[in-house]
């Protein structure tokens, strides 16, 4: 891999990672139409390490209280009501399933999950998903001519049923296409949560199991075509953009609806569907590519 490749796949990272489109998908898709070999998934889940810690600083407020929380809660049973302490737990409980399935499905991620094909399906499937739920929150927050607004539940109304939810839909990324931050915020939505709640747990769920992940990786890293070098500028440049970006998106979402993205999720998924029927693109492009 060049250093060229590596700056474009690391703003890609950045750039998509926290956005409900998929930025598993997106590398893998701006590999196959630059003509570039696959980055494959080692240097997938190591740049993603760069967009956690983002996240890490711009939440670092409430991470180092719900850290502290949860800590003294451990040895003090007053603490465990508090809702930091408790979201502590929550975070740790809706990681299981991601972490049980990734260990599992390891080959399948690696391999069969990065086809094309089964991209393109899970951008349209979930792009409709996501649309679902995003017109239920609209209609439960501005009511309509013979119904009131309905009021959403907090992330303080988060709990044990909810959170392993949460992480059900998190573990659904897995395979390419899906998103994790749409995955996961649209299953918030469709619990009946706001925009800004789906959006705020879903990044903190994303911490642990991203940066484990990308440690479990390591092993993997520099071998074949992607070495070390440029997987970590790739990692830096993602760090940098996905900072921006995750500040920008806790605006937009605080106030836009996600039609935006939806619509681009369904539009991708069926050029991608053509491309590949009109054999400009094979389902595996890129995965042999020099």
């Amino acid at each position: 891999m060049s250093w060229f490749e590596s700056f474009v796949l690391g703003l890609v990272q950045g750039l998509t990672e926290f956005l409900p489109i998929s930025s598993s998908a997106h590398l893998r898709l701006t590999a196959a139409f630059a003509g570039w070999q696959d980055p494959g998934a080692a240097f997938t889940a190591i740049t993603q390490i760069g967009t956690e810690a983002a996240v890490i600083i711009y939440f670092r407020k409430d991470i180092g209280r719900i850290i502290s929380a949860w800590a003294r809660s451990l040895f003090n049973r007053e603490l465990r009501q508090d809702h930091d302490a408790q979201m502590g737990w929550l975070v740790i409980v809706g990681s299981i399933p991601i972490g049980v399935l990734g260990i599992t499905l390891k080959d399948a991620i690696e391999g069969p999950f990065r086809d094309l094909r089964l991209i393109a399906t899970t951008l349209i499937v979930m792009g409709v998903v996501l649309g679902i739920a995003d017109r239920l929150a609209a209609r439960d927050e501005t009511g309509g001519r013979h119904r009131a607004a309905k009021q959403r539940k907090s992330i303080t109304d988060l709990s044990v049923k909810d959170g392993l939810l949460y992480g059900v839909c998190q573990a659904m990324a897995l395979i390419p296409g899906v998103s994790r931050s749409g995955a996961t915020i649209s299953g918030g939505l469709l619990m009946g949560y706001t925009r800004e709640s789906a959006a705020r747990y879903s990044f903190l769920l994303a911490i642990p199991a991203v940066l484990a992940s990308g440690v479990f990786e390591l092993k993997d890293a520099g071998q074949g075509h992607v070495s070390w070098g440029p997987t970590l500028f790739a990692t830096v440049i993602a760090f940098v953009v996905g900072y921006a970006v995750i500040a920008w998106f806790m605006k937009f979402i605080s106030h836009k609806s996600f039609m935006p993205f939806v619509i681009y999720r369904i539009l991708l998924g069926i050029v991608l569907f053509a491309l590949v029927a009109a054999g400009t693109l094979t389902p595996h492009a890129g995965e042999t590519a020099g």
